[in-house]
């Protein structure tokens, strides 16, 4: 969520509500997605690109454009780590 000051406790209850009912079987459509959601393994979500590759100079990593999808796979998670570290580090397990 992040730290902010919401209106009521509506929109917090609606939030507990989703992530509790989002665990019972059936809910979600593809379970296997839910094993990609943001905080699944600890880590941020790496960054997420559409089309066009070139936005206004923002430009799509070639690797993902490359469709090697084991390269894709490891500059993801290199990403997540990447952002985790710099974002979130108490998120991170000591080792």
């Amino acid at each position: 969520m992040g730290d902010y000051v919401l209106t009521g406790g509506e929109l917090a209850a609606a939030i507990i509500a989703d992530a509790v009912v989002r665990v019972i079987p059936g809910v979600i459509g593809d379970e296997q997605s839910a094993l990609s959601d943001c905080f699944q393994d600890d880590l941020l979500a790496a960054p997420i690109y559409t089309r066009p590759a070139d936005y206004k100079g923002w430009k799509v990593p070639e690797i993902l454009l490359s469709g090697n999808e084991a390269k894709i796979r490891q500059w993801e998670l290199e990403q997540a780590m990447e952002r985790t570290k710099r974002l979130r580090p108490d998120l991170l397990k000591e080792e």
